[in-house]
């Protein structure tokens, strides 16, 4: 029997269940971004525009956004500064042609994490997107801890005891969101969100399986199952 959904995994990448807006009006560059990001298993929305950017960072639920400055319809540092007077905290890294210290004044003062100039490297797009994610999950660093098990986030591994933990496709990509916010409590909905793509048929007992699989390999005691609500990942005593 063919299974419901495909999922390509890259055990590597620190952003497997990470969406990201993407605001770039060079169609060209945008897609290669775009695809970049989809080979590392985020999913991307992609828009040419400064009216629909700010539309989407407003209504939509997003880890992070690269932001052009230089858009059709409403100026990026604009979009940005509208962002934060709505209270959207989504880390922004702006990536643009424009080198002059003012722009990048304007832009950090409109809200901006951090300021990449064109052309450059795609890696380097790549690890300060994984830097300011990471920050604004409250982790400057890039090793966590909740008792036995440790995520080094710059490889996506997880250690249990010292020792590599061996896991599926499913079972890193939700674990990886239970570490990011250990003790905190994330419902089961999104957890379904962030692991599924949102087009895809999911059996919704499949994340029942996945944790019961993950509590045989980690301990039962490490993801406490709050009713009604969803999961948290929690060391207890062990903290």
């Amino acid at each position: 029997m063919k299974p419901a959904f495909h999922v390509r995994f890259n055990p590597r990448s620190y952003f497997a269940t990470m969406r990201i807006l993407l605001v770039e009006d060079d169609p060209d560059l945008g897609e290669v971004i775009a695809r970049r990001l989809r080979d590392e298993n985020c999913a991307v929305d992609l828009v040419g525009n400064g009216i629909d950017a700010q539309h989407l960072g407003e209504t939509e639920l997003y880890d992070a956004a690269i932001l052009d400055l230089g858009l059709p319809g409403k100026a990026g540092a604009d979009v940005l500064a509208a962002w934060r007077k709505n209270e959207r905290t989504l880390p922004v890294l702006v990536l643009t042609a424009r080198e002059a210290w003012a722009d990048k004044v304007t832009a950090y003062k409109a809200g901006a994490d951090d300021y990449l100039t064109k052309p450059f490297r795609v890696e380097e797009l790549m690890m300060r997107l994984r830097a300011i994610v990471r920050r604004s999950a409250g982790h400057a660093d890039p090793r966590m801890v909740c008792g036995p098990l440790v995520f080094e986030s710059q490889t996506g591994q997880f250690e249990l005891d010292g020792l590599p933990l061996k896991l599926t496709a499913f079972e890193w990509r939700v674990l990886s969101q239970l570490m990011m916010r250990r003790e905190a409590v994330i419902e089961r909905l999104e957890l379904l969100e962030r692991i599924y793509e949102g087009d895809a048929d999911v059996d919704s007992n499949t994340l029942d399986v996945i944790i019961g699989r993950l509590r045989r390999k980690i301990g039962a005691s490490l993801i406490e199952t709050v009713r009604g609500r969803g999961y948290c990942l929690t060391a207890g005593a062990q903290t």
